[in-house]
């Protein structure tokens, strides 16, 4: 599939620039020629080391909707010791596993082994530098579906449902790496 030809819509491009969207991920070499990309960017007004601690803490809770991604309980709302010692293949963001990662650039995460739902998913959160004191975080998530029915009906409901669930998430992480961020 030439996913260049794709329509890019809201749901696929949540935020991000076409140029952003042309950028190097690298959850680009765990999903051979996927089935679909979809990208989400939000301007964060905090250095990268700020932003990046705060991605850190995917470890800890997806940051997301809490009542329905983390069993009812809330994400963090201060750093907790230790997140920022990263290892591949530590759990991140409940159900994914730490691929690889770049202090103050990127987290890079795969859903390990294949299911139902999907044959291969990886995702990038890219930490793209504007200012001294602002940075752009763009994500990446590629995804190659099975070619089943079920595999067909995720990728129909996949788009819009990540970017209600991300756009949650992203715009947590911003709130909270901005009141972090050291004061000029």
């Amino acid at each position: 599939m030439n996913l260049a030809a794709t329509t890019r819509t809201v749901t696929t491009t949540w935020g991000s620039t076409a140029q952003e969207r042309e950028l190097a991920f690298p959850c680009d070499r765990y999903v051979t020629d996927p089935s679909s990309v979809l990208y989400r960017a939000i301007t964060v007004n905090a250095p990268p080391s700020v932003l990046f601690r705060w991605l850190c803490q995917l470890r800890a809770a997806p940051y997301s909707y809490d009542w329905l991604d983390n069993l009812g309980r809330r994400s963090p709302r201060r750093l907790t010791p230790g997140l920022d010692q990263l290892e591949v293949g530590q759990r991140i963001v409940t159900v994914f596993r730490l691929a690889a990662f770049e202090h103050d650039r990127h987290i890079t995460a795969v859903l390990p082994g294949t299911s139902v739902l999907f044959d291969d998913l990886a995702m990038t959160y890219l930490i793209v530098p504007e200012a001294e004191q602002c940075s752009r975080l763009v994500v990446k998530i590629a995804v190659r579906y099975p070619r089943n029915p079920i595999g067909l009906t995720v990728r129909a409901l996949l788009p819009a449902g990540d970017l209600v669930m991300m756009r949650k998430q992203l715009i947590t992480l911003r709130a909270l790496a901005q009141r972090d961020r050291p004061l000029p």
